[in-house]
């Protein structure tokens, strides 16, 4: 079996440190309550996938868009934090 290589450079050269800034991962610390709620409402549908939706259901679904909402809510009330200046 024969590997395949890359025979050219790439065109756009990566960078040396490929970790997250810290103002990148404050921002996706700053979206996960969003984030998180959306997860909650989509495994609510996923359930209904193969099956008929009781009142249960519907009460888990409502409850799991109200958050959702309430989650995009609080991220759009938050004030920005400007970035410390070194």
């Amino acid at each position: 079996m024969k590997s395949i290589v890359a025979r050219h450079t790439g065109v756009t050269p990566l960078p040396v440190d490929l970790e997250p800034t810290d103002v990148e991962l404050n921002a996706i610390e700053a979206e996960m309550p969003v984030v998180l709620a959306e997860v909650e409402l989509l495994d609510a549908l996923i359930v209904l996938l193969d099956r008929p939706a009781s009142e249960f259901d519907g009460r888990r679904i409502r409850r799991a868009h109200r958050r959702v909402l309430a989650a995009r809510r609080d991220a759009a009330n938050k004030t920005p934090v400007p970035p410390a200046v070194a």
